[in-house]
């Protein structure tokens, strides 16, 4: 591939635009010409001819030159900061610091630092620059700094962050889990608040779990087809109602107990079968139940709560909830609605909002109950002895027709879509048709929309897991109509998103998690963990610089550990090699089969030999398991590898466990499924409607569906609890 033309590679480099990257083997990848085009165009960048392009690089090099302040400024906190001013040359200018929630207290002026910066020529005009000294004592929090020079004036945002969040002492442990998997007898049809809660109660106080780390909750589309990814949303700022204990709802009190038990019992009833979720068929007789609630109830205090609740949550509220009633009325394609529905400000859109006030009113009501039931978990975790409690998961993006999107416009990138290059299990590379941040726009709305989701993701809980945390640092853009391989890596300033993300985590008395795997810069892991941040160890892609599995004393401390996730196999299909036949029959190998099947029976060999060196593991249970027929064989047989090793699945399943806890983490995860003996993937990456992702309910070893109750009474539970936390209770 040819190399960019300079004054190309010059542009794209300005705007942070990545000409080349490395990929997961470590070869350097150039980018082609076109995507650059591409994506600077996303950026608002003309670069389609090389005369457009020459322009467009002349007004990226004056551009800090045109300002009188930069658009905003991240400082961290304890720490004296510079901001440089841009005046014409020889005027003299002002800056003040307006401290946030400042109210009546005078704005505080800088003091100006005397360093000699040359002028600069901007557009026939001189500009000079003053430096100002922003003071180490300013609090954390979102400031104003205000510069004045003659009649001009401008304002930029100070955001003071925390230069290291603090972890809590110790070693900590928690289920990790899909909650819409874990169903009880009581759920209707998938798993609901209340399971979550009364799985939080019984792991923190019979177990000694310090947490739950559950999929993100995120509202969907509230028609059918509901979405069921839930790494797909429509807002990442509200929840989910399909995840409401229904029967918890005070105003279904007031309806007549057979008519809802009548609705419940035919989703009950499917707890027990060998089928896939219906989210379609739940939300449908849950939102049967709760409008009809809805229209009856009548308590004054009840309706004072919500008047006080949809007040507070002012306009990202307003916003969602019109956007569902729209839904409801013109579909759930927005681009399909008339063009005067698509500005969420237009007077059109609030003459809608007013015309359907019950139905504004029955979406936002919604969000009201699930703010209520997921405070509700949160109290019940405490009250078991948790520690940390729920860990939610932030999505790395929402639906390009969701309601974020559609209120977010201005600040989101269109004509490309989040990705991921290729990786050792995704080998040919992802495109999640989610729209990215712009970060320019971004910027200018002051980082409004980041800081408000992850404040709203911390909100209920004691933890967040930051789902692709490396696309707070660069986003793999995939342009419109381009294969994922035909992408290229954009940078955001990282220093912002992580401090704001760190920032809404102190004042949340929270932790964060960063999902830092796949294809992650050298330098990031290292800038996390002196930030704070929690990274992700996972068990199969733990290899030292040899390929050899990663001794237990040499994991990184300030970590989630745990053996899979829930993008990976169970740790039972993983050993057995099912994972590898699924891919196969799915058409999503690269190389072929026999091949996958050498290579993935020789790593977990490797494995086995790790627990037996580590004394966790039989050497004649290894020897058994890792006996071939005769030396050199070129590939094993389909399922020859599985027959030698299912004898000993749950012994070797311990002894993963085992490896976890004799290693420095910080946070010990469990799979969930792992308890049982699942062997089915909720998610197969590179897959749509293929597999049944994000549809598996709870199983055991021959998909006979595990519900809440009988988990709870299990022992491999209490064992493998045992295993990672010790006698903690």
């Amino acid at each position: 591939m040819r190399l960019l033309d300079p004054v190309l590679a010059d542009l794209a480099a300005a705007h942070g635009v990545a000409a080349f990257f490395h990929d997961w083997r470590g070869g350097e990848r150039q980018v082609s010409a076109s995507a650059v085009v591409s994506v600077l165009a996303a950026l608002g960048v003309d670069a389609s001819t090389p005369e457009a392009a020459r322009d467009a690089l002349a007004r990226a090099r004056h551009g800090r030159w045109r300002d009188m302040l930069p658009s905003y400024l991240v400082v961290r906190g304890g720490a004296t900061a510079r901001v440089a001013v841009h005046v014409p040359h020889g005027e003299a200018v002002t800056v003040d610091l307006e401290i946030e929630g400042g109210g009546r207290i005078p704005r505080i002026p800088l003091p100006q630092v005397m360093i000699w910066v040359d002028p600069h020529d901007v557009d026939g005009e001189l500009i000079g620059e003053a430096t100002f000294e922003i003071p180490d004592v300013v609090p954390l929090g979102y400031h104003y700094l205000h510069a004045q020079s003659g009649e001009r004036s401008a304002k930029a945002q100070l955001i003071v962050v925390p230069d290291r969040l603090v972890a809590p002492p110790g070693r900590h442990w928690g289920f990790m889990l899909q909650l819409y998997a874990v169903r009880s007898h009581a759920s209707w049809g998938m798993g609901d608040l209340r399971d979550l809660s009364d799985l939080a109660t019984w792991s923190g106080r019979d177990l000694g779990a310090d947490f739950v780390l559950v999929n993100p909750l995120h509202a969907a589309g509230p028609v059918a087809p509901m979405e069921p990814s839930p790494y797909y949303p429509s807002s990442r700022r509200f929840m989910n109602p399909i995840y409401l204990r229904v029967d918890d709802v005070p105003e279904v009190a007031g309806l007549p107990p057979k008519e809802v038990e009548a609705v419940a019992s035919v989703l009950r009833d499917r707890n027990v079968l060998d089928e896939d979720i219906d989210r379609d068929a739940v939300w449908s007789a849950k939102r049967e139940i709760l409008e009809r609630a809805f229209a009856v109830r009548d308590d004054d205090g009840r309706r004072t709560e919500f008047d006080d609740f949809l007040a507070a949550e002012g306009d990202a509220l307003r916003d969602f909830a019109t956007w569902c009633a729209l839904v409801d009325r013109h579909g759930a394609v927005t681009r399909d609605w008339p063009e005067e529905l698509q500005d969420p400000r237009s007077t059109q859109v609030a003459a809608f909002r007013e015309a359907e006030a019950e139905l504004f009113g029955f979406h936002a009501w919604l969000q009201l109950l699930c703010s209520q039931q997921l405070t509700q978990v949160q109290r019940a975790a405490h009250g078991a002895g948790m520690s940390i409690g729920v860990v939610n998961d932030l999505a790395v993006g929402v639906s390009r027709e969701g309601a974020d999107a559609w209120a977010f416009q201005s600040v989101l990138a269109h004509g490309v879509a989040l990705g991921a290059p290729a990786d050792m299990y995704n080998q040919q590379g992802q495109c999640w048709n989610l729209p990215p941040w712009r970060p320019d726009a971004l910027a200018a709305a002051e980082f409004a929309p980041f800081r408000d989701l992850v404040r709203a993701a911390l909100r209920h809980g004691g933890g967040l897991r930051i789902d692709h945390v490396i696309g707070l640092f660069r986003q793999w853009w995939v342009p419109e109509g381009a294969s994922p391989a035909d992408g290229t890596y954009v940078r955001l300033d990282h220093e912002a998103m992580v401090g704001i993300a760190m920032l809404e985590a102190t004042r949340a008395g929270a932790l964060l998690i960063g999902e830092d795997l796949g294809n992650v810069e050298w330098w990031v892991r290292d800038y996390l963990r002196a930030r704070g941040i929690y990274g992700t160890s996972i068990l199969w892609f733990e290899h030292d610089d040899a390929g050899h599995p990663r001794a237990p004393e040499l994991w990184r401390e300030l970590c989630l550990a745990s053996v899979t996730t829930h993008d990976l196999p169970p740790a039972a299909a993983y050993l057995t090699g099912e994972h590898v036949e699924l891919r196969h029959e799915l058409g999503l190998l690269e190389r072929p089969v026999d091949e996958e099947r050498l290579a993935d029976e020789a790593g977990r060999i490797a494995w086995l030999h790790a627990l037996a060196d580590a004394g966790l593991l039989d050497l004649g249970i290894v020897s058994a398991v890792t006996k071939v027929a005769e030396p050199g064989t070129v590939s094993p047989r389909r399922n020859n590898f599985r027959t030698r090793v299912d004898p000993y699945v749950d012994g070797i399943v311990d002894a993963l466990h085992a490896y976890l806890a004799a290693t420095p983490a910080r946070l010990i995860g469990i799979y969930l499924p792992d308890v049982v003996g699942d062997r089915r993937p909720v998610n197969q990456p590179g897959t749509i409607d293929e597999y049944p992702n994000w549809r598996v309910p709870m199983a055991d070893e021959k998909e006979r569906p595990v519900l809440l109750d009988d988990l709870m009474a299990s022992s491999a539970a209490a064992r493998l609890a045992r295993l990672v936390g010790g006698s903690k209770r």
